[in-house]
């Protein structure tokens, strides 16, 4: 391919995406669908013209995958606050997260074992990847929710994508072990020596880079993540672990440098840090994530849609997914509306990289790829579907809100309290609500 072309292909998918992107919150259409099909529409026109794309598409998917694996989660990270008052969710949505990926990892290889009769244990394999919910699908696809809801979902996807990945390179790394105390400690001592190590690394990355006063350096501290990333991966640990530990810790600086450790903080040098940090890391997860989903696009075959076998195979999948999903929001989101939550299960980015990360001596002969391709699309339709039903309704609306029995109120209080939180509240609006209130009090 001539470079030129190359350089004005590349150009196009990125004003694409930006356009996707503006179509997506007038519509809750999720851009990530409107990319997969650009890149189906790429993948159309270079076997058009006769190129051979195989080899350098999967290369290219598993690096972008990992890079931007690393740029989503230290993206959600650096947006997570650690209150009193954000605790409930925390809580909440790593149980819903940890309870829904072991319940579907178990019914997905279930499903596995009994259609493609595969060995339990490689069936389990093959079911992790399935089981994990997409923060690179969920992230930008949830902005236009009311912020409690919008804040469940991405703690959610981000835990279910580093326990996702824990559970998987657990059950990989421990395929050849002798007994189950001997996996026991291996789990144990990898999750202890990753938690010391991301919280004394992310201490020292932050101590450093406050005293640097070069202009350029927020691409060296990226730089220096995505290292310590692939270093942990070599050293069979859960190294997302790492980022995830020091997106939190510089966004709540406050909370780990106490007592004398105070005294070692720029707090001011560390909020300009974190300011930086959030528009790199939004402009490059979001690269990064565009070409993902078109160079994914590219590797789909629709003629996987005509298989019906493999087609009623995968969609048992998907409703595994939703019962166990209806289930747990059920559980702990009592009382609550659980829409759109419901429908927000997509499989993506993780699904992919896993699958990909497969050692050669797990892979099986009897399951289906395509299966990967029809959840993938059929969780983001199903997505789709119930952003435009409830999404627009529950977090466009100012007006629109939850009472506790789950159903909708028009309350003129809590219209006030959004509209003082998004700053678009004034004076003449401020008489009129407290009449109304005043007046809804009397009677």
């Amino acid at each position: 391919m001539n470079p030129y072309t190359l350089v004005i292909a590349l150009s196009c998918v990125i004003i694409f995406s930006h356009l996707f992107n503006i179509f997506s919150k007038k519509t809750n259409v999720p851009s990530v669908i409107l990319l997969i099909i650009l890149g189906i529409g790429v993948k159309y026109v270079m076997d058009y013209y006769g190129y051979n794309q195989d080899e350098l598409i999967f290369g290219t998917l598993e690096i972008l995958g990992i890079v931007g694996l690393i740029m989503i989660v230290l993206e959600a990270a650096i947006d997570l606050e650690l209150t009193r008052e954000k605790w409930p969710i925390i809580w909440k949505s790593l149980l819903v997260a940890l309870i829904s990926l072991v319940g579907c990892a178990f019914i997905i290889s279930f499903i596995i074992n009994q259609f493609f009769r595969e060995d339990p244990f490689i069936s389990l394999v093959y079911a992790i990847p399935l089981a994990v919910v997409s923060s690179a699908i969920v992230i930008p696809s949830v902005g236009a929710l009311v912020k409690e809801k919008k804040e469940f979902m991405i703690y959610e996807s981000t835990f279910s994508d580093i326990l996702g990945i824990m559970f998987f390179y657990f059950l990989t790394q421990n395929a050849g072990a002798e007994s189950t105390s001997a996996v026991v400690y291996s789990i144990v001592g990898n999750i202890f020596i990753t938690v010391i190590v991301s919280f004394v690394v992310s201490y020292g990355l932050v101590m450093l880079f406050q005293r640097i006063e070069s202009e350029v350096k927020l691409f060296l501290l990226i730089a220096i993540l995505i290292l310590l990333y692939a270093l942990g991966k070599k050293l069979h640990l859960s190294s997302l672990v790492i980022i995830l530990v020091f997106g939190i810790l510089i966004n709540n600086s406050q909370l780990f440098f106490i007592g004398k450790l105070k005294s070692w903080i720029n707090k001011k040098a560390v909020s300009h840090i974190l300011e930086d940090l959030h528009l790199v890391t939004r402009e490059s997860a979001f690269v990064i994530r565009t070409f993902f989903f078109v160079v994914f696009g590219t590797t789909i075959d629709l003629a996987a849609l005509l298989n019906l076998k493999i087609v009623g195979i995968s969609l048992l999948i998907v409703a595994s997914f939703f019962i166990v999903r209806f289930i747990m929001l059920k559980l702990f989101l009592w009382g609550k509306s659980i829409q759109p939550e419901l429908f927000i299960t997509p499989r993506g980015l993780i699904t992919v990289l896993l699958f990909f990360s497969i050692p050669e001596e797990l892979k099986s002969n009897l399951f289906n790829a395509d299966i990967i391709l029809i959840v993938i699309l059929a969780t983001s339709v199903v997505m789709t579907w119930g952003l435009i039903r409830y999404g627009k309704k529950i977090g466009q609306d100012p007006k629109f809100t939850l009472n506790l029995d789950g159903k909708a109120s028009s309350a003129p209080l809590p219209y006030f309290v959004e509209r003082m939180s998004d700053g678009s509240y004034d004076s003449e609006e401020s008489s009129e609500t407290e009449s109304q209130t005043e007046d809804d009090t009397s009677q």
